[in-house]
C-alpha cells in the first residue's frame, strides 16, 4: 500500500513538472480538499484540476524533488524541495511538507502543504539581541 501511495504522489509531482494533467480526477476524490502553504484552498477534484490547468498558464515548475516519505495509517507526509518560475520572471524556491489523507480506495481525500523558507540564518549570531534578515520575506 505504501508503494502505491508513493507512486500516486510521484505521479502528482510529475504532472506539475510536465505541465500535463494525466489523471487528476483519478488521484483525488470528488470532494477532496487541497490547501496550499500560503493560504488558497480548493474543494473537489474538479477545482484542483482547474487550479492546476490555470496555474500552468502563468508559471512553470522547474524542480519538485521528493526527499522522503513517512507513512502512518491512512496518512502520508512527503518532504520535498520546490523551485518554479512565473511568466513575469519571478522565481520561488522553498522546501516543504505535504500532509496527505487517503481513502480506502487509494485516492487523496485531503492534502495540506507546509512551506519553509530556504534562507536560513542565526538571528543571535552576533549577540543576545536578535538581528533579523532585511530581505524580502516569502508569503508563508
Amino acid at each position: 500500500m505504501q508503494e502505491q501511495r508513493e507512486q500516486i504522489i510521484r505521479a502528482w509531482f510529475s504532472m506539475w513538472l510536465e505541465k500535463q494533467d494525466t489523471g487528476i480526477l483519478d488521484l483525488f476524490t470528488p470532494d477532496a480538499v487541497y490547501i496550499e502553504s500560503w493560504g488558497p484552498w480548493y474543494h473537489g477534484a474538479a477545482a484542483i484540476r482547474h487550479w492546476f490547468r490555470e496555474w500552468n498558464t502563468r508559471g512553470t515548475v522547474l524542480r519538485w524533488d521528493i526527499l522522503q516519505f513517512l507513512h502512518q495509517g491512512d496518512q502520508t507526509v512527503v518532504e520535498w524541495s520546490f523551485d518554479n518560475v512565473m511568466n513575469d520572471g519571478r522565481q520561488e524556491c522553498f522546501d516543504g511538507l505535504s500532509l496527505i489523507r487517503w481513502t480506502e480506495a487509494g485516492q487523496i481525500a485531503f492534502l495540506q502543504e507546509f512551506g519553509c523558507n530556504r534562507r536560513h540564518y542565526d538571528p543571535y549570531e552576533n549577540g543576545d539581541a536578535p538581528h533579523f534578515s532585511g530581505g524580502t520575506v516569502l508569503w508563508f
